[in-house]
């Protein structure tokens, strides 16, 4: 046991990680052709969108661009943080805000009394909220909007009997799988269609038993042994024995005992705390879809949630500010790695090799055999995932290339649209 865990000790950073990835894209700069599409701005539901024209792809000549240096590579640093200031903003407020509401006690005192409403059938609170986070994902395209729940989740399977990663994963699993298999998601279907020029929402039956099937998979109870990978299976498997967690022995800042929860009594004021955050969630889905809400009002809504949270306690002003700051010390580390992240980013569109890249990968499905060609579309956009993370982002720049290269191949524009 002690080996193990010296072993996990042992890993990288996972900000060395990043800086490794940054520093092979680096050199990639001098090697990848540069290039780029013409692009046009059109109007996609209500928004104006830069798409790249099909057929437009151009090499530039290295002497045109940027090619990452040894500065360069540092100074990505400074700039992946400018160009991810608003997602930074956004961790930061989450933190911060979801920070005052968990010191108030109520999600304490809640959990206390679901922990002794359900006892042993705790194990159902996992799909039940991989669900909820799921159908966030798929109907409004929520993601960063949930990183405040973290904390709370993580601490809540502690506190049940289960581990850090538990609770990651009940977020994470169900965000992620409900974004993938989008049904209403605005930033991803509906840019896509509109791009492609197929109904809008064309296929929802299609996404919608995907979306069944995924998280069903991701959460389900019962399987054969040899799909492991599963939240509701690892859970189980951790409560029974703890030495399995893949962090044991790592602490974690937002754990507390299930002793503690007795400690506290659900009152009144609990209940309007908590009430303030569901009509926080309710007005931001209701202004993401009507509104057009961004990441500024998302930031607004939830500083005005927790200021309210903290009148409804009776903090005073300077312990607000204090609870406020130490929440947002706990995600600095991780804000920082947003913004190395982000870097790699603003190396390659120094450089302009990411329009390279999609070209590429174009023309490899180009002479790829039909029969697997909207497999190939698919991990085709799982690459591209990884070069552009944003939803609306890769659906503006690649679906101008992939529709008419779906047309080629044989396979209608709203398949293509699916791969998104």
């Amino acid at each position: 046991m002690h080996k193990s865990t010296t072993s996990k000790r042992k890993l990288p950073d996972t900000w060395l990680v990043v800086f490794f990835i940054l520093v092979v894209i680096a050199i990639l700069t001098w090697i990848v052709p540069s290039g780029s599409f013409d692009y046009e701005t059109i109007d996609i539901d209500g928004t104006a969108r830069k798409v790249a024209i099909a057929g437009s792809y151009h090499e530039i000549s290295k002497s045109e661009v940027s090619a990452t240096g040894l500065l360069g590579l540092f100074a990505s640093l400074y700039e992946g943080c400018v160009s991810a200031a608003d997602i930074i903003f956004v961790i930061m407020t989450c933190a911060a805000t979801f920070g005052v509401i968990v010191k108030t006690g109520a999600f304490h005192a809640f959990i206390g009394r679901v922990v002794q409403k359900n006892g042993s059938r705790s194990l159902i609170l996992i799909p039940v909220l991989m669900l909820v986070f799921g159908l966030g994902g798929s109907l409004f395209g929520m993601l960063s909007e949930f990183y405040g729940f973290y904390p709370l989740i993580v601490g809540l399977m502690m506190a049940l009997g289960y581990d850090a990663m538990t609770g990651f994963a009940t977020i994470a699993l169900g965000e992620y799988v409900g974004f993938m298999a989008a049904t209403l998601n605005p930033y991803t279907v509906a840019v896509a269609q509109s791009i492609a020029g197929v109904q809008l929402y064309s296929g929802i039956g299609y996404r919608a038993v995907c979306f069944v099937v995924l998280m069903g998979a991701a959460s389900r109870r019962r399987f054969p042994p040899e799909h492991p990978a599963t939240a509701v299976l690892y859970a189980r498997k951790v409560r029974r024995k703890p030495e399995l967690s893949v962090v044991y022995g790592d602490s974690c800042t937002h754990s507390f005992e299930r002793s503690q929860l007795d400690s506290y009594t659900f009152t009144w004021r609990h209940t309007l705390i908590l009430l303030d955050v569901l009509a926080t969630l309710v007005i931001l889905m209701l202004g993401m879809i009507r509104w057009k809400w961004g990441y500024k009002e998302l930031c607004g809504l939830f500083i005005i949630m927790s200021a309210v949270a903290a009148l409804i306690d009776k903090w005073s002003p300077n312990d607000y500010c204090q609870e406020m700051l130490a929440g947002i010390r706990s995600v600095v580390w991780g804000c920082i790695l947003t913004g190395l992240a982000k870097g790699i980013i603003v190396i390659m569109n120094h450089a302009q090799i990411m329009d390279t890249i999609i070209y590429a990968l174009g023309n490899l499905l180009e002479k790829a055999p039909s029969a697997i060609s909207a497999q190939l579309m698919l991990v085709a956009h799982t690459l591209i995932n990884f070069l552009i993370p944003s939803g609306s982002g890769q659906a503006a720049a690649t679906m101008p290339i992939m529709a008419p290269l779906a047309d080629v191949l044989g396979v209608s524009f709203r398949i293509s649209s699916y791969s998104v």
